[in-house]
């Protein structure tokens, strides 16, 4: 089978390789402090069945605690070296779940049913905001069965990120944010466009964007929201023309062709 991916908004997605189902960051909430959804249907109860799930760093809207009590029980839960001393619930949660929690740092790998899920680095902030200093590497994760998909969480670019990531297949690239400014550590449509060309995988699909917007901030700058996707298409096409890029809407599964 090949790999499979679905895009269930922001930066969850499922990844299915070899029949085991990977599922990423999952944010199964209409609303977030304050943020709210405001494109794609709430993801619906199948969404949160995974043999693995992954969790990229320790934002709020990468490890929501709600979302992960959707897992069943038995779920390997692979989170950053140190997440759970930052984030005290995340413990009694992977007790009270039956969760089988895994920490790793950038370098380590995770097999699960066959496939191995080998951890790379990010730039990006990894504290648990706006509680302190507590900190975890922020991580992007391979998944290595019948493909190389890299979820890239979030991260800006940085020296040796394709020599750090390794050869793939599939790319799932951050392209925007939550809010109409982008900080340190992130990339937009044109900086994932210059991660693609160095990555070169067969295929890409941009993530993290349209999805959750600002209570009340509708009207500044909205193409922060609506247009990153259709963006990273258009640069792609220019930095990477032969990287396939799909596009998929928020529950939209896709199949990449990659040749290994």
């Amino acid at each position: 089978m090949p790999v499979e991916i679905t895009w269930w908004g922001h930066a969850t997605c499922t990844v299915e390789d070899s029949g085991v189902r990977f599922l990423t960051d999952p944010l199964f909430a209409r609303r977030l402090a304050h943020l709210r959804r405001r494109r794609g249907a709430l993801p619906p109860p199948e969404a949160a069945a995974a043999e693995a799930v992954l969790v990229s760093h320790l934002h709020a809207d990468h490890l929501h605690l709600p979302s992960l009590a959707r897992l069943a029980p038995g779920t390997r839960l692979v989170v950053p070296r140190g997440a759970p001393a930052a984030v005290p619930g995340l413990g009694r949660l992977a007790r009270s779940g039956g969760l089988r929690l895994t920490e790793v740092a950038a370098g380590d790998e995770v097999v699960v049913e066959g496939v191995t899920v080998r951890a790379v680095p990010a730039l990006h902030d990894g504290r648990r905001l706006p509680f302190g200093p507590h900190r975890s590497p922020a991580l992007g994760y391979v998944v290595e069965g019948e493909a190389r998909t890299y979820f890239a969480g979030d991260t800006g670019l940085f020296d040796g990120m394709a020599e750090a990531v390794g050869p793939v297949d599939v790319a799932l690239l951050p392209v925007g944010g939550w809010g109409p400014y982008l900080g340190h550590g992130h990339l937009d449509a044109g900086r994932a466009a210059e991660a693609l060309a160095a990555l070169s995988p067969a295929a890409a699909v941009p993530v993290h964007y349209g999805t959750y917007w600002p209570i009340g901030l509708d009207g500044l700058r909205p193409h922060e929201f609506h247009a990153p996707g259709g963006e990273f298409v258009r640069l792609a096409a220019r930095r990477a023309p032969k990287v396939t890029v799909h596009l998929p809407d928020h529950g939209e599964r896709v199949r990449p062709e990659v040749a290994r």
